[in-house]
């Protein structure tokens, strides 16, 4: 095919900030369709492609467009709104990328990995700090030392300004929809965890002063324990509560080995340090994000989903680890994967 037909379902901020700012310089991409209920939202992203066909939700768009006018569906929604969207796409044989969180509903994508398995749809998430340069530095090292030692992971912050994000129940918190990514990397790096036990406080920031309008319900900070195979453990922080004055705090992971420490800060640099020398490295210029809106893109062309590093089969792996931590918040107890 000369041009990927892609369709957007959700016009917001990771559209336009994030995957509409890629895809814009592809030659190889027509945004055909977009749906949003928020008029602006659509009309806004609709303008950047010349898109003339748009919808007020996904309903609407799944009823009118099908694989002879669609060939891929990128989904942006947030975690409580995915309801049949995939589901649909799945129906309608169309490939499809969505944004982590995938769901709070592991039961919902559970039946995605079935559909998806049984039409043999490539599909991809938005775990795109898999394709950094820097992480994959990482990934090539680990096998060239004695396995085993101590991880710290962080995700250290102020609080998202998006209303739905301010909410445990429609954001999942913090590790969940946020930190998610730093525990996707550990799982890039280390494998399958074998339990989790977490705990998470609230207090410091004032629910009166947060984004939105709406009333801040959710965790102020979070940590994790985790254990993985080849006697791994890693400490995994999450925190929303800095505010502008504050001096920033350390956000990505640490590995302490026996012979090398390795400090990859995120989505910038990673450091590897011996008892000789210290060597640091700094991301490509090429953005990561770009990278994996373009492995997505070849995917549908060339029907071979093997560039794809986070397909939805995957992915799901860490929606549970990220629900088994929120469990281990809620009941005090160790979580076993």
């Amino acid at each position: 095919m000369d041009k990927v037909r892609l369709a957007f379902i959700g016009c917001g901020g990771i559209c336009k900030g994030f995957h509409a700012r890629n895809l814009k310089d592809f030659e190889d991409v027509e945004v055909v369709a977009v749906a949003d209920p928020v008029e602006e939202r659509r009309e806004q992203i609709a303008a950047m492609f010349g898109t003339k066909r748009l919808y007020k939700n996904h309903t609407e768009l799944y009823d009118r467009e099908d694989k002879s006018t669609v060939d891929a569906v990128y989904i942006m929604v947030e975690p409580t709104a995915h309801t049949d969207t995939e589901l649909r796409a799945i129906d309608l044989g169309l490939p499809f990328m969505v944004e982590k969180p995938m769901t709070l509903d592991i039961g919902l994508a559970e039946r995605i990995v079935k559909g998806v398995a049984e039409k043999n749809l490539i599909t991809s998430c938005g775990f795109q700090d898999r394709y950094l340069d820097v992480m994959n530095l990482v990934k090539e090292e680990l096998p060239r030392h004695k396995p085993g030692g101590l991880v710290y992971g962080a995700w250290v912050g102020g609080v998202p300004g998006v209303w739905w994000w301010q909410k445990r129940s429609t954001c999942g918190g913090q590790l969940y929809e946020q930190t998610i990514h730093i525990l996707d990397g550990l799982r890039y790096l280390f494998g399958e965890a074998i339990d989790v036990y977490a705990t998470a406080s609230r207090g410091i920031v004032d629910a009166d002063t947060a984004h939105s309008g709406v009333s801040y319900d959710t965790d102020d900070h979070s940590t994790a324990v985790i254990r993985f195979p080849n006697a791994v453990t890693a400490t995994l922080v999450s925190g929303c509560y800095l505010t502008d004055a504050s001096g920033g705090a350390f956000s990505g992971i640490r590995v302490t080995l026996s012979d090398m420490t390795i400090e990859y800060r995120l989505r910038d640099r990673v450091t590897f340090t011996t008892k000789r020398e210290t060597r640091e490295v700094r991301k490509s210029p090429i953005e990561h994000g770009i990278a994996a809106d373009r492995a997505f893109i070849n995917a549908i062309k060339s029907g071979d989903g093997s560039g794809i590093k986070s397909p939805y089969s995957d992915g799901i792996k860490s929606l549970r680890l990220g629900l088994a931590a929120n469990e281990s918040m809620e009941t005090g107890k160790v979580v076993r994967l």
